[in-house]
């Protein structure tokens, strides 16, 4: 004879339930995963470019503290290579092509640029040395890549580059052949951010500005 009065359920565990803290937190670790490597990524642009400095590697050029301690009678032509990427309306050209130095002299040359469009256009440059292995003895001095250029609508300006060739080269015997270096700018456009509009501006019939 059955007891009277309501039937007992068994206590059971859902299977879905371990299933679903599983796939939390697979996606939690793949969350953080993705977090950590695009730090990685921001943190890579200034270690890079600290890296290419330091090294000279890719053709970066080295910033001079000091100056030459020893002029040498070993001569480098110099060549000059000037472009403009990313749509900047500007003409960019190196005063000359090319130039003979003598190791360890410290040279000065100019580049143009000019703005020709009727507005104004801020440009950054970039710049490398060629042979690649040559930015860690290619010592500047002064270089107007260091800043924003910002030239009204036709405005030209001139803009000096001031640099050496390390003696250190000449102790370098894979360099013992080398003749000819190429230094090269490129000018890219400088984004800037739109102008707000201007407070009391009139509103039309419709309530829009």
């Amino acid at each position: 004879m059955s007891r009277n009065g309501p039937p007992m359920h068994k206590m059971t565990h859902s299977p879905d339930r371990p299933r679903r803290w599983r796939d939390l937190a697979i996606a939690a670790g793949c969350g953080a995963f993705v977090a950590a490597m695009v730090g990685a990524a921001y943190a890579a642009v200034p270690l890079y470019t600290w890296f290419c400095r330091v090294t000279g590697f890719a053709g970066t050029t080295q910033v001079a503290t000091s100056g030459p301690s020893e002029v040498l009678g070993r001569n480098i032509t110099v060549r000059f290579d000037a472009n403009v990427i990313g749509g900047l309306p500007w003409k960019f050209e190196p005063e000359r092509t090319s130039i003979n130095v003598k190791i360890g002299e410290v040279v000065t040359v100019v580049y143009r640029a000019t703005n020709e469009s009727a507005r104004e256009t801020v440009g950054q440059a970039v710049y490398n040395v060629t042979p690649l292995n040559i930015g860690a003895y290619f010592q500047k001095i002064n270089c107007f890549c260091f800043t924003e250029q910002r030239l009204k609508g036709g405005e030209s300006r001139d803009m000096p580059v001031v640099f050496y060739i390390d003696p250190a080269l000449a102790r370098d015997s894979d360099q013992d052949k080398l003749d000819t270096i190429t230094l090269s700018y490129s000018f890219y456009p400088v984004r800037q951010p739109a102008n707000p509009v201007a407070e009391g501006a009139s509103v039309g019939s419709s309530g829009r500005i």
